[in-house]
């Protein structure tokens, strides 16, 4: 007993010691700070506080992964709140994805929508599964799919091989597209048989020669994989439009640099926009060029704007023939989403798709070509309401890049441009990645994608309709800045067709 009670006093004592150097060299160390803080010239608030200020840094640091937790309602955060996440998480899971007691979704801000139930819904036996629709006639390979809810563009590069792994197997199990984003074709895609949509954008990685341009070798080697259904010429993104893409050098490895083209460690900066493309005839001539050399689907996607545009492109077409069209659109908004992009763009340029999307649909139908090409709808589209609604204003397709961001586990850290993601996604540091398994991800991507279909059903048949793709204006409310609602076919009525010249 004497001996334990001496090895207790030994431990005891050397604590005491650690605990007195420890407090040393604290001291030592806010002197440290002390004089350097009052010395120094940066920043006023450090010279005239010293040490002090150093903690407003911190909890201004912490309060963005605190807020969510212990200070935000469920509707109030952005640019998706605690609301939206939660549902993505429980579909991504699998679990009941119910809720108890009433709405916490205020109906009453102007732009709200609403959708109107019938008094006959359809009822089980009488659905049906969505409607295939058939890409690209005047392509060699169209390409036909049934899929609602697809992955929109996330680059290698910009997202980690776990995730991209977990997105492709993800896919292949939910029977959807997973676009590859600007960064080019890796073999991560491509490895689980997932269909396959090629983006090119304005730096042409992966397709490009080493003085720009296209390089009609690498293109053809793309097209030639089965998985590659369709190809997409991005003009520009939603939160950075009139941007090219940016990709910190600190995140292109030499896997990542030999994809794309570039040197290890050297950012990825694309133009902001295609040199080749003056105007609309040069951007017919690239998608017909593209479409002529691949044999497959070609079209384009692009945030909407500048007036005139779709008027132009939609006359240019006419004057050509339909074949000389794209064979789909895919319309960004001004609220997408991206790994990094300048505040004044990402809060301020371009149109959101609430608004881009009905006139786009309707300018189409003006010039008869809407049966030509088809619509894809993306941005901010994670929620089965958001979906709905782009349905009702007439999308063929819904992509998404978030939501399936939050099925793979992303918390909105907003650590994207950093690579510092705390959940592996948006980060190349292998300590990171560590935490994302790409086989038990992949079954929450493709949970996500069936859960998301499953209720765009419920609200389709809710509405009296056999499947979401019969979805129609007048089955949405849009509330007005009076208070009341309106038809979203009285605020957007059909277009009078303009007839093609003899």
């Amino acid at each position: 007993m004497p001996e334990l009670y001496s090895v207790i006093l030994g431990l005891l004592e050397v604590l005491s010691y650690a605990f007195i150097f420890a407090i040393g060299i604290a001291v030592l160390w806010v002197v440290v700070i002390y004089v350097h803080d009052k010395t120094q010239t940066e920043s006023t608030l450090r010279r005239n506080y010293p040490v002090v200020a150093r903690f407003r840094y911190f909890f201004e640091h912490m309060g963005e992964f605190f807020r969510q937790y212990f200070f935000a309602q469920d509707r109030e955060e952005m640019p998706f709140n605690r609301a939206e996440r939660s549902w993505v998480y429980r579909a991504a899971k699998n679990v009941d994805s119910t809720v108890a007691f009433g709405s916490t979704r205020d109906l009453r801000p102007t732009g709200t929508v609403y959708f109107v139930n019938c008094p006959f819904p359809t009822l089980e036996q009488d659905a049906e599964g969505p409607s295939t629709v058939t890409v690209g006639p005047y392509a060699r390979e169209p390409y036909s799919t049934d899929a609602l809810f697809n992955i929109s563009g996330m680059s290698y590069g910009a997202i980690s091989i776990p995730a991209v792994r977990a997105l492709s197997q993800g896919a292949k199990k939910a029977g959807m597209w997973i676009n590859t984003g600007e960064g080019g074709l890796s073999p991560y895609h491509l490895e689980s048989g997932a269909d396959v949509v090629f983006q090119i954008g304005t730096g042409k990685f992966g397709v490009r020669k080493p003085e720009g341009g296209f390089d009609e070798d690498k293109l053809l080697a793309v097209a030639a994989h089965d998985a590659v259904k369709m190809f997409e010429i991005k003009l520009s993104q939603g939160a950075k439009p009139g941007k090219g893409g940016i990709l910190p050098g600190a995140k292109v490895t030499e896997d990542i640099a030999e994809i794309r083209g570039l040197k290890v460690g050297q950012d990825a900066i694309s133009p902001n926009r295609h040199p080749e493309i003056e105007n609309v005839g040069d951007l017919l001539d690239m998608i017909n060029f593209v479409r002529d050399v691949t044999g497959k689907p070609v079209g384009f996607k692009a945030v909407i704007g500048a007036y005139g545009f779709f008027d132009s492109l939609c006359a240019e077409i006419l004057g050509r023939g339909p074949e000389s069209a794209p064979d789909f659109v895919t319309i960004d908004s001004s609220d997408g989403g991206t790994g990094a992009a300048p505040m004044s763009l990402i809060d301020n340029m371009g149109m959101p798709l609430r608004e881009s999307l009905p006139l786009t649909v309707d300018m189409l139908k003006k010039y008869g070509l809407r049966d030509r090409i088809k619509v894809c709808a993306s941005g901010k589209m994670i929620n089965p309401s958001e979906v709905a609604w782009a349905f009702c204003a007439g999308a063929d397709f819904v992509n998404s890049a978030r939501g399936f961001m939050f099925a793979l586990g992303c918390i909105q850290a907003l650590q994207c441009n950093k690579n510092t993601c705390p959940t592996g996604i948006t980060t190349h540091n292998t300590k990171l990645q560590f935490g994302l398994d790409p086989i038990s991800k992949a079954e929450r991507v493709a949970n996500y994608a069936q859960n998301m279909k499953k209720e765009v059903g419920i609200i389709a048949h809710s509405c009296g309709v056999a499947e979401p793709r019969l979805l129609k204006r007048y089955h949405a409310r849009v509330v007005l800045d009076n208070g009341r609602s309106a038809s979203m076919d009285e605020l957007y009525p059909e277009p009078q067709q303009i007839q093609a010249a003899e």
